[in-house]
């Protein structure tokens, strides 16, 4: 596995300092953000979960604690919109060039508006998908909002 991805490559560009950490990703686990989190021996809500969705239509990326859930009334809120909606997984490996369950905010494809869930700011550490399956950056959550340029909201359930 290589340990240089566009996400990665991104964070360089970007002067934010991580740390990369590989695990054994499980293509059959029923939620990958908490697999990730029990195969890095991490609490699930420093594990984030990259998330693609739409809002009034338009893509968003949205990143999340493993064990939550997002609101859909919150992510609107969040970009200003009336409805949001998941992406359905074709059209988020398509826009992001990154495969389900290895989608990272981070190195896109395109570059969306994105959210982070404000109550993962009040941590030291976080990690993040890397930007591929198996791989996560840890860092600063607050770094990571500023390599984003993304907005922090309440955006869980």
């Amino acid at each position: 596995m290589s340990k240089t991805t566009r996400a990665t490559q991104m964070l360089v560009k970007a002067g934010v300092a991580f740390t990369v950490h590989s695990y054994d990703y499980d293509p059959n686990a029923e939620r990958v953000g908490l697999q990730a989190a029990e195969a890095l021996g991490e609490d699930p809500s420093r594990v984030l979960k990259t998330l693609m969705a739409e809002v009034d239509g338009k893509p968003v990326c949205c990143v999340v604690p493993s064990d939550r859930e997002v609101s859909m009334k919150k992510l609107a809120a969040a970009f200003g919109g009336k409805s949001a909606a998941m992406m359905k997984p074709a059209d988020a490996e398509r826009l992001t060039g990154y495969h389900v369950g290895g989608i990272s905010p981070f190195g896109q494809k395109k570059l969306v508006p994105t959210a982070i869930e404000e109550t993962a700011l009040s941590e030291a550490q976080v990690y993040i998908n890397g930007g591929q399956r198996g791989l996560q950056v840890r860092l600063a959550p607050a770094d990571a909002k500023g390599a984003l340029k993304a907005v922090s909201a309440p955006l869980i359930a």
